[in-house]
């Protein structure tokens, strides 16, 4: 594994691709080129050391809205050897307080309008904090060189995920992770000068690692928002010619509610990837019905890949719903209780590959969720038919039994977005007296759209059985989201068990 060493990430992007434009930071109105982006990490990574006293191994953090400020120091702790730790800013104060002292990072840049909780932050921790200002692009001006050795089992960064039941858990994300990642991303995705357009918080895996590295690392140019707005994505695919892009189904919904989306030039795109949850059929045929640009469903998650499973263009028509088949670099089961299930039996999907996580910061290993054949449990329902094609049922948490029969939120979900009246919706599982379980299902419906909850009920009621059914609708302006556009169904399941 050592002939894998990449720990300088924008020295080889400076080396393959040079002068090519690499970056375009749209809040800023700038564009970088594979030499700019060099040249800045180099210059912060002479700072991180020289000022900060930032070595190999050792954690810096950040909390900031998107920005080329992530990329900086994302390729300035490559060329270090040391471990980028971007923070989740939509936490509570406190809850990034108490993050910050259990990471104990060297120092933290914070976006300027963050600078209340990033001085907390900084106090727990005992860590300096500074701004991402002019001060900040002072630092960029450094001379110098650094090149520390970095191999392939070195953490680059800390992504958090989970925090239902408590803080986020930062899932350790080596180098040798995102180079094999990347080699999957270009097998099947994103070819040599691909354009795409970054929205998604780069605290979070879909913002730095879906596409953003990978089409790096393959010479194209990435388009970065400084967050998600429905209006601007409609407006920069077309003026960027964007080729291939991600979004999570909450934000396909949002799109086709868009009134510039019809007439918007998209010509440019060859395919468009949906990740984050499975995406509604019906979504999937009205989109296309605007502009007929492939879907590839996907799916991965930040403990592995992000990418480990995909459906190629072609296949997408054949095997609407399917979330693909494991991606060249990836073995994918689906087992029950040990055991491998027949096709068309449902089960817990499970990952075996190189693009593992190294476990969670603090935690032993990656024990309890990598068994002793090495595969890494995801806790997502599937079942695969007799062609290897997968399809997630639904989370296992989010599965509920009623009267004793299971029932996947997920198929419930599916007739609802069917409706035509019917923009978005979520179904949660409420304890009952009477069934053990019932479901409660929220619905958003369309502008200029009106429904009731029988008539709704009885649509459902032609097409399920009736241990699926809902026991109750609630109606409501808009689901709750998480910073990457997720449906918080833990939320909706709080609420309706109240």
């Amino acid at each position: 594994m050592r002939n894998l060493h990449i720990g300088d990430w924008s020295r080889k992007g400076l080396t393959y691709y040079g002068d090519a434009v690499a970056l375009v930071d749209v809040a800023k109105n700038r564009r970088f080129t594979y030499r700019d982006l060099d040249a800045r990490a180099t210059g912060l990574a002479v700072t991180l050391r020289a000022r900060f006293g930032v070595r190999k191994g050792d954690r810096f953090a950040m909390l900031a809205h998107n920005g080329v400020e992530v990329l900086d120091c994302l390729f300035a702790g490559g060329k270090l050897g040391a471990i980028l730790v971007p923070y989740n800013w939509r936490l509570h104060p406190r809850e990034l307080t108490e993050l910050a002292e259990s990471i104990t990072p060297r120092m933290l840049f914070h976006s300027p309008e963050l600078a209340e909780t990033a001085g907390l932050m900084g106090k727990a921790a005992g860590c300096p904090t500074v701004a991402l200002d002019a001060g900040y692009e002072a630092l960029l001006g450094a001379t110098g060189d650094v090149h520390e050795d970095v191999e392939p089992e070195d953490i680059a960064c800390f992504l958090f995920t989970g925090g239902t039941t408590g803080l986020p858990k930062a899932a350790r994300l080596s180098h040798r992770m995102l180079a094999w990642n990347s080699f999957n991303t270009a097998i099947h995705e994103v070819h040599h000068g691909d354009v795409t357009i970054t929205h998604t918080p780069m605290f979070h895996t879909g913002g730095l690692f879906v596409h953003t590295l990978p089409a790096l690392v393959m010479g194209g140019r990435v388009v970065l928002m400084r967050r998600w707005d429905t209006e601007e994505m409609v407006r920069l695919v077309a003026e960027e010619r964007v080729t291939v892009f991600f979004c999570v189904p909450s934000q396909y919904v949002a799109l086709l509610q868009s009134p510039t989306l019809p007439k918007a030039d998209w010509r440019s795109v060859r395919f468009m990837t949906s990740g984050g949850a499975p995406l509604p059929v019906e979504v999937q045929r009205a989109f296309r019905a605007l502009h007929d640009i492939p879907f590839k469903q996907g799916f991965g998650m930040t403990e592995f890949g992000p990418g480990a499973l995909t459906l190629a263009p072609a296949d997408a028509q054949a095997h609407v719903g399917s979330v693909g088949r494991p991606n060249y670099f990836v073995e994918a089961s689906i087992q029950q209780q040990g055991r491998m299930v027949v096709a068309d039996e449902v089960g817990e999907l499970c990952f075996r590959g190189p693009a593992l996580f190294s476990g969670y910061y603090d935690r032993a290993g990656t024990a309890p969720f990598v068994d002793a054949q090495g595969w890494f449990h995801s806790g997502d329902l599937a079942r695969a038919d007799a062609q290897g094609f997968l399809t997630i049922v639904g989370r296992e948490k989010d599965m509920f039994i009623s009267g004793g029969e299971n029932v996947y939120p997920i198929e419930v979900e599916a007739i609802l977005h069917s409706h035509p009246a019917v923009a978005d919706c979520a179904v949660v599982g409420v304890p009952d007296a009477k069934w053990g379980e019932v479901g409660v299902a929220y619905v958003v419906l369309k502008p200029n759209h009106s429904l009731e909850e029988s008539p709704l009920l009885a649509f459902l009621g032609d097409r399920l059985a009736r241990y699926k059914l809902p026991r109750r609708i609630v109606f409501r302006d808009a689901l709750p989201l998480s910073p990457v556009g997720k449906i918080l169904k833990g939320a909706l399941r709080e609420e309706a068990a109240s």
